[in-house]
């Protein structure tokens, strides 16, 4: 403030003063608080605070003191055209929580709308790839659907995608299938579909029940519906088992494929590949904990058999290799 408090000290009448009285005294020092007062609204130093949206807001910075007199006493800008501005500012202002955009509520019921997939969309996205003389996508659709995807029809993801639309049978994809299961999706687009798979195939590493509910579809997805087919052929689930197993492949599943493909299985029934996924969690790669008393399909027996007189005969020959050199 600097010289500004000097401009404001007077001196005290003296005792033989003729204005004596008190209330002389009270006037004086009345007007001179006034006069102080008056001076300190004009220099900012006391500036009333108003009320915005039940906030205090102070009107008036340090920068009020920029331009003054040499002395610090000159004349001041004052702060009323200030606060008349300000009112004016805030009052055009739209209230908080009255526009739609602003309303946090309304911004979250909006995003949810446009995360709604579109059944217009979907069904217009079925008609670009379904047969021309019915209403289903069939081989050469599905092809042509895998190709805007940027998959290859035997790709892991597309299996997903079946899985995810619970289609009924390979190689085709009913309307009803095709429309649920991307709303299911949450996606009515290829964008949406290409961004959405991969969030799915890290779910199903990481989820147990997610896993074994895409590997019992797997089978039902190999078997030949119009048929009647009940049995996997074997060669189709040396397929299906190699895909479903693109992740979370278990350490046994070569031996497992090379020994049916050795022994000329003719088919997998249901229960043996549900099964296969147990055997192959709770056996892993060591053989030696396999108990055929419990209640597993023959095939395992013979699988584990064959695969330690696979492991004898190779100890037979080790052993006859160490024998020849000590000779």
């Amino acid at each position: 403030m600097g010289n500004c408090f000097s401009c404001f000290k007077v001196s005290l009448p003296p005792a033989t003063a003729t204005r004596s009285s008190s209330f002389d005294y009270k006037d004086e020092t009345m007007e001179l608080r006034g006069s102080f007062l008056n001076s300190c609204q004009q220099t900012g130093s006391l500036v009333p605070e108003t009320h915005i949206n039940g906030n205090r807001k102070s009107v008036t910075t340090l920068s009020t003191f920029n331009n003054v007199g040499s002395d610090n006493c000159g004349s001041m800008p004052t702060v009323q055209n200030n606060l008349r501005s300000s009112r004016g500012f805030y009052a055009r202002l739209s209230p908080l929580g009255k526009s739609g955009t602003s309303s946090g509520l309304n911004t979250t019921t909006e995003s949810k709308q446009q995360k709604e997939p579109s059944e217009n969309k979907l069904n217009t996205l079925f008609d670009q790839y379904k047969d021309s003389h019915e209403d289903v996508i069939l081989a050469d659709g599905i092809e042509r659907f895998c190709n805007d995807l940027q998959l290859s029809p035997d790709e892991f993801k597309v299996l997903v995608l079946a899985w995810k639309l619970n289609a009924k049978q390979m190689c085709q994809f009913t309307r009803q299938e095709f429309v649920t299961g991307l709303k299911m999706m949450k996606v009515d687009s290829i964008r949406g579909i290409q961004a959405r798979l991969p969030e799915i195939v890290q779910e199903l590493t990481v989820n147990n029940d997610l896993f074994k509910d895409l590997y019992r579809f797997t089978f039902r997805f190999g078997l030949d519906v119009n048929s009647g087919q009940r049995i996997l052929p074997a060669d189709m689930a040396i397929v299906l088992w190699k895909l479903v197993f693109t992740i979370r492949e278990p350490p046994l599943l070569s031996k497992w494929l090379k020994f049916l493909e050795c022994h000329h299985v003719r088919g997998i029934p249901r229960d043996t590949w549900n099964m296969f996924l147990n055997f192959a969690e709770s056996i892993g790669n060591d053989l030696s904990i396999y108990d055929d008393a419990e209640a597993w399909p023959s095939l395992f027996d013979d699988f584990v058999e064959y695969e330690n007189d696979q492991m004898n005969q190779n100890i037979s020959k080790d052993d006859m290799k160490d024998a020849s050199i000590d000779n």
